[in-house]
């Protein structure tokens, strides 16, 4: 029996072949390298998904525009330098002035691109930035001295960032949004991952926008205005569900000034405002000293549109001078817990575990 249903399996499988013709092969991964002189650009459209662009120690002075899913671009580590043109190119990314926009459609998200060990430099905008992407990867890139954002997506899910570091950017180091241009209820990035990065010298260093299920884990922030910044608003979705969990968020005293919607910014190690059942854990947080409504070692504060903070968990975090307090609710939004934190100074007192409040 099994014997006369593979002949019958041939038999169609031949027909197949007679009527439609053979059927396509897989195509085979490759890798395209890069050197200096020649284009990334050019290398990134000749790939197809599976491929690699390979890019050799240098300086490439470019906008580099990815629309085609499961691509890999890696560098040489610091040694791979992309900076602006001379003439920005006429495409989506040049007009952004950003170094590499990884773009999707709505329709259609850009999945699994990845980025590796490369140095993105300089941009007006952004360094790296994503939209309508599905599990963009970056790891081990420097994003430094960019104008708006260092590393970033928007209107993007299941996103990781692992082991960079993003630096002296005008605003945020790693910067994740539902959207950066229009309102909008808060997205369910279905477990966005902030993680092992170093992020200094920004204005925030972790900025988290309107977004809902994603971990900021293990980060180190030092040198920001901020350290992490979580913000959403009355939006329905609300802004939510987050882990911020085990960073070093230290020293964070540079001033940034205010802006026609925000205060100025100096000495915040965490900042929670408009969002809700966030968990903030295990922690430690000391030396962010400032003199801003928002100053602070963990900070929930009240949202520019008086949407409150409810349900948060502040639990398990070590905290220590942070000027004018360790822990301070500044909202007084319903059902936020104050567990476990080993710290000496609260706003109002009695939040802290251990020490004197």
């Amino acid at each position: 029996m099994r014997t006369r249903q593979l002949r019958y399996l041939a038999v169609l499988t031949a027909a197949l072949v007679i009527e439609l013709g053979p059927l396509p092969t897989a195509h085979a991964r490759t890798q395209h390298v890069v050197k200096p002189g020649e284009s990334i650009q050019a290398a990134v459209k000749a790939a197809k998904p599976g491929d690699t662009i390979l890019v050799k120690a240098g300086t490439y002075r470019e906008n580099v525009l990815i629309t085609t899913s499961n691509l890999t671009l890696s560098g040489e580590g610091k040694k791979t330098v992309i900076k602006p043109p001379e003439k920005a190119s006429t495409d989506d990314c040049g007009k952004a002035e950003t170094g590499i926009c990884v773009t999707g459609t709505a329709e259609q998200p850009l999945t699994d691109v990845r980025i590796r060990s490369l140095k993105v430099t300089g941009f007006a905008k952004n360094g790296i930035w994503g939209k309508y992407t599905d599990r963009m990867d970056v790891r081990q890139v420097t994003a430094a001295q960019n104008g708006q954002q260092g590393i970033g997506q928007e209107k993007s899910i299941r996103g990781t960032f692992r082991t960079n570091t993003s630096k002296d950017n005008g605003q945020s180091g790693i910067f994740l949004a539902n959207t950066v241009d229009e309102e909008g209820a808060a997205l369910d990035t279905k477990g966005a991952v902030v993680r092992d990065n170093r992020l200094t010298g920004n204005r925030v260093g972790v900025g988290i926008r309107r977004l809902r299920v994603l971990t900021v884990q293990g980060n180190t922030l030092t040198g920001n205005c901020g350290g992490v910044f979580v913000v959403g608003d009355e939006g329905t979705p609300r802004a939510g569900d987050l882990s911020i969990v085990n960073n070093k968020v230290y020293e964070n005293n540079k001033y940034c000034v205010p802006t026609p919607r925000l205060a100025f910014i100096q000495g915040t190690g965490i900042l929670l405002t408009g969002v809700e059942d966030t968990r903030v854990t295990g922690n430690a947080v000391r030396d962010n000293v400032g003199a801003s409504p928002m100053s602070g070692g963990i900070v929930l504060f009240p949202s520019v549109v008086g949407a409150k903070n409810a349900r948060n968990t502040i639990k398990d975090n070590v905290l220590a001078n942070n000027l004018p307090a360790d822990l301070a609710d500044r909202d007084a939004g319903p059902g936020n817990t104050f567990e476990g934190n080993t710290c000496t100074v609260s706003e109002p007192v009695g939040k802290c575990a251990k020490g004197t409040s």
